[in-house]
């Protein structure tokens, strides 16, 4: 989550034209401390249920959590660009993920 606050200006065009949600199986409270206390700015979203992680495909069996699974939705739902686990530690799987970001978002009309 660092890698993804620290790159958000960059990565995620500073919000523009794209949403980051990071979805966990923490409780909401916990989530929301741990955001505020790190200065992410993006939102979390609560799946203590571990509904959403089972319906894209991102739990882990015989556990309650999920992998690392990243998705790319283009606008209207569609998912783009998969990849799990994602590899945070390797700086070429944020090329990847830009590029992705980049397909899926149109360009920015710069100064």
């Amino acid at each position: 989550m660092d890698a993804y606050r620290d790159q958000y200006a960059q990565i995620f065009r500073g919000g523009r034209h794209v949403m980051l949600v990071a979805v966990s199986v923490d409780p909401a409270a916990e989530l929301a401390g741990w955001a505020h206390d790190r200065h992410y700015p993006f939102r979390f979203l609560s799946d203590s249920g571990g509904r959403v992680g089972r319906a894209y495909g991102a739990s882990v069996k015989g556990t309650t959590m999920d992998d690392r699974t990243l998705f790319v939705v283009r606008p209207g739902g569609r998912i783009a660009y998969v990849t799990a686990p994602f590899q945070e530690i390797d700086p070429q799987a944020y090329t990847g993920l830009q590029a992705a970001i980049d397909s899926v978002t149109p360009p920015d009309p710069g100064p």
